[in-house]
Formats: C-alpha cells, sequence, structure tokens
C-alpha cells in the first residue's frame, strides 16, 4: 500500500499490430499495421504498471519518436523515484523533452497504473472518482471500400453501438454524400457524426460543410487544418449543426485560444494528444467552462490505450458525448490485453479493478515486437 516504493524498472516495446483493413482521413491513411510503444514500469515491491503511446506520424509524431523520448529521455527522470511522487515527474517530463504527448501519456498511464495496483483502487479513483459506470461508444466508418463499411455497420447495429462517425474529405464530395445519404437511408438509427480530419481546403470548406449540415450529424469535426484558427470561427458561423475541434486543440494552452477566438463549439479529448490523463481532464473543463461540449476521442490504440481513456472519461463529467474505443474490438486482427476490452450493449464499461482494471499479455507484446528496451 506504500507509495513511498521506488521505480526500479523500466521496460518498453515497440509493437506493430496487424489491422484488418486500410482506412482513409483526411490528412493521411493507415493500412497493413499500426504502430504502439507499450511502458511497463516495476516498483521495488514487484508491482507494476502499463501505459500506451499510440502516435500517428501525420498527426501527434511517429513511434520512434515516442520510443527515443521514452528511453533517452524519460527513463532517467523515472526510475528510482518514488511512485507517489507523479505530479512532480510529469513536471519533469514535461521540460525535459518537447512535445511528444504520446510518451507523456503513456508515463502518465503507467504510473497511474502502478499506483492503483499497489493501493488497490482503480485508476479513476486516482483522479477524481467515477461519475459514470458506462461510455456510449461511437465507431469510425472509414474504409475507402464503402462495401466493406456497410457490412462493419450492420455488425455494429447487431451489436447495439448506436454511434458511428463518418470520415470525410479523403475522397471527393460525391463520395462524402453518397455515403451520407446511404447511411440515412438503409441505418437511420445510428446518430451519425462526421470528422474531416483537416481534410478541405479553405476554398471548399464552406460550401461543402453546409451542404453536409443538410444532413443534421450531431457535429462536424475538424473540416481544415489546425492553423486555419480563421476559418474554423468563419464556418462556425454560418452552420447550425455544432463544430468540433481536434487536431487544432491538443492541450489546455490551445484550448485557451480555441475559446478565445471562438473556433468551436465543443473539443475531441485525446491523452494522447494533450499528454496524459490530467492534462485531458483539464482541456475538457476548459471547454465546459466556456460552454462546450466534449467527447473522448482516440488515436490508432490497443485496448490498453482505451483503458487510459475509459479511466479518465469516467472521472470527467463535462466529457458527455461519449468515446471512439473501438479498434481493439472492431479494427485490430488481435488486440494485446490479457482479457477482451470491455463493450457491452454499444457501451464501453469502466472497470473497478485495481489500477486500469486489465493487463497486456506479455506474450503478445514479444510477438509483435519490433524493438525492446529494458
Amino acid at each position: 500500500m506504500d507509495l513511498r516504493q521506488c521505480i526500479i524498472g523500466f521496460d518498453l516495446w515497440h509493437l506493430a499490430l496487424p489491422v484488418v483493413s486500410a482506412r482513409d482521413h483526411g490528412i493521411g491513411r493507415v493500412e497493413g499495421t499500426c504502430e504502439v510503444v507499450v511502458l511497463r514500469l516495476t516498483a521495488e515491491g514487484g508491482a507494476q504498471g502499463f501505459g500506451e503511446a499510440s502516435p500517428w506520424s501525420v498527426f501527434t509524431g511517429t513511434p520512434e519518436a515516442s520510443y527515443a523520448a521514452l528511453d533517452r529521455y524519460l527513463r532517467p527522470l523515472v526510475q528510482g523515484r518514488r511512485v507517489g511522487n507523479r505530479a512532480a515527474i510529469m513536471a519533469d517530463a514535461a521540460r525535459a523533452v518537447a512535445h511528444c504527448t504520446e510518451a507523456k501519456a503513456a508515463l502518465e498511464s503507467a504510473l497511474l497504473d502502478l499506483a492503483g495496483h499497489i493501493t488497490c483502487q482503480p485508476v479513476w479513483a486516482l483522479i477524481g472518482g467515477k461519475c459514470r459506470d458506462t461510455i456510449p461508444l461511437s465507431c469510425s466508418i472509414a474504409n475507402p471500400d464503402f462495401d466493406a463499411d456497410i457490412a462493419l455497420m450492420q455488425r455494429l447495429r447487431e451489436d447495439k453501438v448506436g454511434l458511428i462517425k463518418l470520415k470525410t474529405g479523403f475522397k471527393d464530395h460525391a463520395f462524402d454524400i453518397m455515403r451520407l445519404e446511404r447511411i440515412a437511408q438503409d441505418f437511420p438509427e445510428f446518430r451519425v457524426r462526421v470528422d474531416y480530419n483537416q481534410g478541405l481546403e479553405p476554398e471548399q470548406a464552406i460550401p461543402q460543410v453546409l451542404d453536409v449540415a443538410r444532413f443534421k450529424p450531431d457535429f462536424i469535426e475538424q473540416p481544415v487544418r489546425h492553423h486555419h484558427f480563421d476559418v474554423m470561427a468563419r464556418l462556425r458561423n454560418v452552420t447550425d449543426v455544432p463544430l468540433l475541434a481536434d487536431e487544432s486543440v491538443f492541450g489546455p494552452e490551445d484550448m485557451v485560444r480555441a475559446a478565445r477566438e471562438g473556433i468551436c463549439d465543443g473539443v475531441s479529448v485525446k491523452i494522447m494528444k494533450a499528454g496524459g490523463l490530467t492534462r485531458g481532464q483539464t482541456v475538457a473543463r476548459m471547454a465546459a467552462a466556456n460552454g462546450m461540449t466534449a467527447y473522448g476521442g482516440d488515436m490508432f490504440e490497443t485496448g490498453l490505450a482505451h483503458l487510459a481513456g475509459t479511466h479518465m472519461i469516467a472521472a470527467t463529467p463535462e466529457i458527455t458525448l461519449g468515446c471512439e474505443f473501438y479498434q481493439a474490438t472492431y479494427y485490430l486482427k488481435e488486440d494485446i490485453l490479457e482479457t477482451p476490452f470491455q463493450v457491452r450493449d454499444g457501451q464501453v464499461v469502466v472497470p473497478n479493478g485495481p489500477g486500469l482494471g486489465a493487463r497486456p499479455d506479455v506474450g503478445k507484446l514479444d510477438h509483435y515486437n519490433v524493438r525492446r528496451a529494458s
């Protein structure tokens, strides 16, 4: 039960995990595999904690950068430190290496998981306490082969998933409208969100966003590049559909500007962007303080990172629009957890066990490993 124990072990795996299909987004494609970095911390009493860095080169960074940040720059800040010194360790990590938010998210997740196992508490109890037992699951529709996505939506219907997010802007506007019409006709029970992932040029944005808004999605997310704050503000003023920011808002620093310049009605909160659960909670609370909504987004993650995001949302009442933790169930050919990431009747189930509530299978880590450091 003693968080004064020192951290004596720091192990890394760089994994390449097979996925079931190609996925197109406005800024890039994922195909074949997705790559993540897994961190394991060990305390002197033998307890272990795990965290995951889930980067994407066109968005947050590269797995090589996450691996190097953890192995070279963050390892010396962690080994020999007390488990209970999480806040000080994370403050030191923020100063030790610029950016590399995914590496910092992995570090905080592992520290929280480790502390939870030592104290026999779930992570949500360590970051504010639980406000919900389940979280509505949204699954993204992004296959360039739309027939394959129709099969996926039929599976989602059977699994009672009620939210989908259509990825737009990676092909042409006619393709986007065709898919929206087909979904409205064949899957009227789904609540639909739309996400451009920065896929529109500024001169295209207003007419195409207004055309999509006719379908009354829950929200339209990040139509243009992250730095086009002026275009985002104009788009927000011309449509009644809520406009959400993703790539424009990484952490609390961006949230200040987003609120000041009025670029969005809500924000995607991702621990990989924010640099950890604590900073993700801060973004959500800042959004709420400025009259905005928030939802739990993700990167290309395994169930391990999903668990960290689940605990963050469970302890953050300001995140009200559900989560996108679908990859472990619907996109990876095989997840890395020992027990399946829990989704029941279209809802992510918040774990109540110690730490994150589940562990990676070390045999799977070794099987999918590209390189490892201890």
